[in-house]
């Protein structure tokens, strides 16, 4: 089926005879949030509790729901912990705590098993390299490979959690038949464990594909978180979660995809 998150019968339909969802929908980009907040929100806050309330009226018994490292912000103390209180920055990730908070209040008023997977920084295949909003690792692969200078903003010493996709998509099926006392109700960070800056991808992004340029440095975004690191163990613990693919294998297969593509 083809839909849109903003049409509620449209989610309704989609739901009717299903046990589980896997909520990824949304317009995944802080910089489009900042400039565009109103179509921020009614696709990620509006949409959210479409599909919670389709979900709650066919009798869904679970929804995972992909929630964003970004809700942590800015604030001090790292590996990001999920009894941190979060201090989401720019209308994104306030929307997807919005989001989070949602499905635990679905889960405590109606008994809906709800499940928040808060990913870092995911990248992998098939990720559009040409929007303005593309992942950046995307993008840099594909002007590395067609001798194009890649843009940082800021001295590139940020560092992220980054996350080959799947592991995503492991912890989504993991979550999916985890035991309800484990899980329900409950906000797991789903990453690798491990900081890499900007600069250090730049390096491995151009080993990997054969690129020899620089890279511009221009001023920072508004909005961006400038590190990342996730401490993994509550998802280890309550689903058995465990990175499969590590940053540099990822990147390789990535790369791989896009030559393979292009």
């Amino acid at each position: 089926m083809e839909g849109d998150l903003r049409d509620a019968e449209a989610v309704r339909a989609a739901c009717e005879g299903v046990e589980f969802v896997l909520h990824l929908g949304a317009l995944p980009s802080v910089p489009r949030s900042v400039r565009e907040p109103r179509a921020s929100h009614e696709a990620n806050i509006d949409g959210t509790f479409n599909v919670l309330e389709a979900a709650r009226t066919e009798g869904v018994r679970r929804v995972v729901y992909a929630g964003s490292s970004s809700a942590y912000g800015n604030q001090p103390g790292f590996p990001r912990r999920e009894t941190m209180t979060p201090q989401p920055i720019a209308p994104y990730p306030v929307q997807k705590l919005a989001g989070e908070l949602y499905m635990q209040s679905y889960w405590r008023v109606y008994g809906l098993e709800t499940v928040c997977l808060r990913y870092f920084n995911i990248f992998g295949p098939r990720q559009t390299p040409d929007s303005p909003y593309s992942g950046v690792v995307a993008k840099w692969i594909v002007q590395m490979m067609r001798g194009e200078q890649p843009a940082i903003f800021g001295d590139g010493e940020q560092g992220r959690d980054f996350t080959y996709v799947e592991n995503a998509v492991w912890a989504n099926l993991l979550a999916l038949e985890a035991p309800a006392e484990k899980v329900a109700g409950r906000v797991f960070n789903i990453a690798c464990g491990e900081r890499h800056t900007l600069n250090e991808m730049v390096a491995v992004l151009s080993e990997l594909t054969g690129y020899a340029g620089g890279v511009r440095y221009g001023a920072e975004r508004v909005g961006d978180v400038r590190d990342s690191l996730a401490d993994v163990s509550a998802a280890r613990e309550a689903m058995g979660y465990v990175p499969v693919v590590g940053f540099r294998e990822g990147l390789r297969r990535t790369v791989e995809w896009h030559k393979d593509s292009g």
